[in-house]
């Protein structure tokens, strides 16, 4: 086994990072936004005698040992077993771990050094040839008891930290004790002490405004010197500035896990040369006899002896996704519904959700402006701005106009969220609503104020949401004067997503994707895309679709969904704005009975969509009129037989009868090319047939039952199965609250008890 260690302050030295400044630009220049200041030119120059200072030494160390990390996995494609760090290099073990990014971890250690920076009138000071029980018995015999030993460096190199004058009282009598040598550490405080109180409680305070991941690494604690517990994440990073840093047995502790292999990420070999002499000096902990994690903290130690894998009981619903995303919305988990057309993602869907502390979004898909606004201004009203809410928004390309028409709208309203679906590109629109919300922070960071979650089914698509806006577009806008260069500028320093919700196996729209082929590979992408451009945020990648049973939404977070998305289930709830009939027919319905048809809104270009098949005709009957308007160039070109079918059976009308109607909803710029073209009017006059089937089943028409077009997934019978003989069994009792917090509790609960039988601690 191997373990990766990270040095802390003291290792600094001029000229630290030289080659990894150029190799990793993005990332170099979101540090230097982060600390306002060059963190090249402060390593490679250090033209003001800042290196040395705790504020930039910190801060410095932290961007070195990352870069060194990121250039040894991007060379090797392998990550450690263990990781960990000494004082400061803690915080690069945790990001090696995944708990944070590169950005969070920034700024956790910018504000660290700069608390601690603010330390006077103490004193550190080397102890070499003394043991941490001899020092302290000295100190205690001398009437030193306000000296604090703060680095266990090895068992025979010992730090004390304290009141500058009583350091400088006490080296003589270590030094008669037997100490080869007292060395005074140049240091402006005495860190790692009591008299760091102050800058623990403010630390503190500013580590709450953060959410962290789960590790995914073993991270060994300083204080403890054992495996963190995420739940005492923030508490040890905290108590790490006034606690002891016990390397000595952080070292032992990973000795006796079977860690053969340590290596130094960051510059110079200090801590490779302490792990050496610990070797020499000192056996790997006994584990039997008073090593475990008790003697250290309250808790069991959440990770097994193996390394890699957290105990059962430990993960939360809470704990699962990203935690960035929940800060972002306000929400409870990392969950949230899709929306559904025509309002069956409805206001009453929407707010429930948001105030149950999930995300819910108005479907707006085949509604007209009014109602979209009367949707909007009744969910403003119900949340009177205490609760996130979004608005999805369906691409159709054959309406451009009433998509410019629905984002005015969106942004007269100052809707702050949105869900945007079926988009092959960036359009317009879009680029003027992301534009809208843009802010400059006090340090100099931009934000969206305006955020996007963009679903899609394909790499292409979701590399055009991951990317700036398009130049192209941007000229445009700019030449119109629609927006301004400022905007323009700060649209090219971002993704146009915030999120990206991948969606396969689903109800609706499908590119009859598999999640666990789409789920990496756009992962992979995002990375590249954020390497490439350098972007100040992590663009989250989340997984929708097929999410109808707690294994589904686990699998997802256990392939690195950092959110998950449902659908189908909620609109057999007692708050989806959709028929009883429909309802009914959900409830009974299994996995197998979903069928692929021709979506209705982009029937020309064969574009598939999945609906219920249970008890219906109309899948059957939506493909017949596809094939059909493959083979034949018009209406009248239709055989006999098909003819008499279609208008007897299907439509129970006439096609003359339908063109009429058509009439009186279609543009004129419509009308005018169907008269010209009569494929497009044949398209026109099938597509009748999608819109009324789904009609029929939105109002419960008990005439033409068999005709009801209902959009659904497979997990929509999954779900049903697996609260089949519960209170959730019938669809009166199911709301869309409830539904998350059982989905997601459930996930959480068995990834305890898989991730058990993995690890043995649980049996079959």
């Amino acid at each position: 086994m191997q373990a990766f260690v990270f040095p802390g302050q003291g290792s600094q030295h001029l000229g630290m990072g030289e080659a990894l400044f150029d190799e990793f630009p993005e990332l170099t220049a979101q540090a230097d936004r982060i600390l306002g200041y060059s963190i090249k030119q402060l390593c490679l120059a250090d033209t003001q005698n800042k290196l040395g200072q705790t504020a930039y030494t910190q801060p410095a160390l932290y961007v070195v040992n990352a870069l060194s990390y990121m250039r040894k996995v991007r060379a090797t494609g392998k990550r450690p077993d263990f990781v960990a760090g000494h004082s400061l290099g803690e915080f690069n073990a945790l990001l090696a771990s995944g708990a944070f990014d590169f950005e969070t971890g920034l700024m956790l250690v910018q504000k660290r050094g700069e608390l601690m920076s603010r330390a006077s009138g103490g004193g550190m000071a080397a102890v070499l040839g003394l043991g941490a029980e001899k020092v302290s018995q000295v100190l205690s015999e001398n009437g030193l008891g306000g000296i604090d030993i703060a680095n266990l460096n090895m068992p025979t190199q010992i730090v004390v930290s304290g009141l500058k004058q009583d350091i400088e009282q006490a080296m003589p009598f270590l030094e008669t004790a037997g100490a080869r040598m007292v060395v005074p550490l140049n240091v402006s405080g005495a860190f790692h002490s009591r008299y760091m109180e102050e800058a623990r409680q403010q630390f503190s305070v500013y580590l709450d405004r953060f959410d962290f991941k789960r590790c995914e690494l073993p991270v060994i604690s300083n204080v403890y010197a054992r495996p963190y517990r995420q739940a005492d994440l923030k508490r040890n990073l905290a108590d790490q500035i006034t606690h002891t840093v016990n390397w000595t047995d952080c070292v032992r502790y990973m000795l006796a896990m079977g860690v053969e292999a340590f290596e130094e990420i960051g510059p110079g070999k200090v801590l490779t040369k302490l792990v050496d002499q610990i070797r020499k000096e000192a056996p790997p902990l006994d584990m039997l006899q008073g090593g475990d994690l008790e003697d250290s903290q309250p808790e069991q130690d959440e990770w097994k002896q193996a390394g890699n894998a957290p105990t059962s009981a430990s993960i939360t619903a809470a704990d699962l996704g990203d935690a960035e995303f929940k800060r972002d919305y306000g929400l409870k988990a990392a969950y949230y519904a899709g929306g559904m057309h025509h309002g069956i993602s409805s206001v009453e869907m929407t707010a429930r959700l948001s105030k149950s502390g999930y995300l819910g979004f108005i479907g707006t898909k085949g509604l007209g402006i009014p109602q979209i606004a009367d949707m909007i201004q009744s969910l403003q009203l119900e949340l009177n701005g205490k609760h996130t809410y979004g608005v999805n928004v369906v691409h159709d390309p054959f309406d451009p106009h009433k998509e410019k028409a629905v984002f005015e709208l969106l942004l007269h309203h100052r809707v702050k969220v949105l869900e945007v679906a079926s988009f092959i590109g960036i359009t317009r629109s879009l680029v003027l609503y992301r534009a809208a919300g843009l802010n400059r922070e006090a340090d100099g960071s931009i934000t969206a104020g305006n955020k996007l979650i963009a679903k899609v089914s394909r790499p292409e698509v979701a590399e055009a949401f991951m990317s700036p806006a398009p130049e192209p577009l941007l000229h445009k806008l700019l030449q119109d004067n629609s927006i301004t260069a400022e905007q323009a500028d700060r649209l090219r320093s971002m993704p146009m997503a915030d999120d990206v919700c991948v969606l396969a196996d689903s109800g609706g729209p499908t590119d009859h994707g598999s999640a666990w082929v789409l789920l990496p590979v756009i992962r992979k992408l995002r990375d590249e895309l954020m390497s490439k451009y350098g972007y100040g945020r992590r663009i989250r990648v989340g997984s929708g679709g097929g999410i109808g049973v707690p294994e589904a939404a686990a699998a997802a977070f256990m392939i690195g969904a950092d959110f998950v998305m449902t659908g189908s289930i909620n609109q057999c709830t007692v708050e989806a704005g959709t028929s009883v009939e429909v309802k009914e027919l959900l409830q009974r319905m299994n996995v197998q009975d979903v069928a692929s048809v021709p979506l209705g809104d982009l029937f020309q270009i064969g574009a598939q969509a999945q609906v219920l098949k249970r008890g219906l005709f109309f899948p059957a009957r939506a493909n017949k009129l596809y094939e059909l308007y493959r083979l034949y160039d018009s209406l009248e070109e239709l055989d006999a037989k098909s003819k008499s079918m279609v208008q007897e059976r299907y439509f129970k009308r006439s096609f003359e009868e339908i063109y009429e109607e058509l009439k009186l909803s279609c543009t004129d710029e419509e009308l005018d090319k169907a008269d010209h073209d009569a494929k497009y009017r044949m398209a026109l006059v099938f597509k009748w047939y999608f819109d009324r089937s789904d009609r029929l089943a939105r109002s419960g028409s008990s005439e033409n039952k068999v005709d009801y077009q209902i959009f659904c997934g497979p997990a929509m019978g999954a779900f049903n199965r697996w609260v089949a003989d519960t209170d959730l069994e019938n669809w009166r009792s199911r709301h869309v609250d409830r539904i998350a917090d059982k989905l997601m509790h459930a996930a959480a609960d068995w990834m305890n008890e898989h991730v058990g039988r993995m690890t043995g601690s649980v049996q079959n």
